[in-house]
């Protein structure tokens, strides 16, 4: 069993201009105020870099690229970006608010392992006519390419899982172009759990009336023999 599945990858990547930062430690808070968010810029042969950008622009970019999709960080006035991925996003403990995004630095021509979202489509016939429920055992899988080539999501297709013994595995999982998935090939992606079946408790009342029929049969047959036994 295979389950038909397509990756979906960006061609360029998304950009976001930023400008250097010189205030730090508590007086951070006042920028964020203005609508400035602090982010951090690190990894590969440069040293880190103290930035900031506008915090609706920020805002915007995050839900779009995620943790695995490439970003390109133009600092000032330069011309060209730097590939980078999202690594961290620090948010406010009580609003959720983002407070602070770190970038990665990483090298566009070496591979990468990345964890990309599971799309999961179809209808599953074991659902659809069987009456279970699905259960998705991993939301996302870890593959290895080339920054430019990571996908965007992969998306798999239950449409294979017509009964309560099959499932999907990674093993299963086919993905184009040069990426590989590094999770183990006998990982379960996904499955369909039969119904739950509960049975009625019978009421005390049910016993105790099913007991008082039984005795009172015995009690007649007990009389009956009785008053044969008187007869003869």
């Amino acid at each position: 069993m295979t389950s038909s599945s397509n990756t979906s990858s960006l061609k360029e990547a998304a950009e976001i201009k930023l400008s250097n930062r010189s205030i730090s430690g508590k007086k951070v808070a006042n920028l964020r105020r203005e609508g400035i968010m602090p982010v951090h810029l690190y990894g590969g042969d440069s040293g880190p870099l103290s930035l900031q950008g506008d915090s609706v622009e920020i805002n915007k970019l995050l839900p779009r690229v995620g943790l695995n999709i490439p970003v390109s960080v133009v600092v000032e006035d330069g011309e060209a970006g730097e590939i980078c991925f999202v690594r961290e996003v620090q948010r406010h403990p009580l609003t959720q608010d983002i407070l602070h995004v770190d970038f990665l630095r990483v090298d566009v021509k070496s591979k990468i392992t990345a964890s990309v979202p599971i799309e999961v489509i179809g209808d599953s016939p074991a659902v659809r006519l069987l009456g279970g429920t699905l259960i998705q055992n991993m939301q996302s899988i870890n593959v290895e390419a080339l920054p430019l080539n990571v996908p965007e999501k992969i998306t798999v297709d239950i449409t294979s899982i017509e009964d309560f013994e099959t499932a999907i595995h990674i093993s299963d999982i086919s993905v184009e172009g040069d990426i590989s998935i590094t999770n183990p090939s006998d990982a379960l992606v996904a499955r369909v759990a039969p119904p739950r079946i509960e049975l009625e408790p019978v009421s005390d009342e049910v016993s105790e009336d099913s007991e008082g029929e039984a005795e009172g049969e015995q009690d007649g047959e007990t009389d009956s023999e009785q008053q044969e036994a008187q007869e003869d």
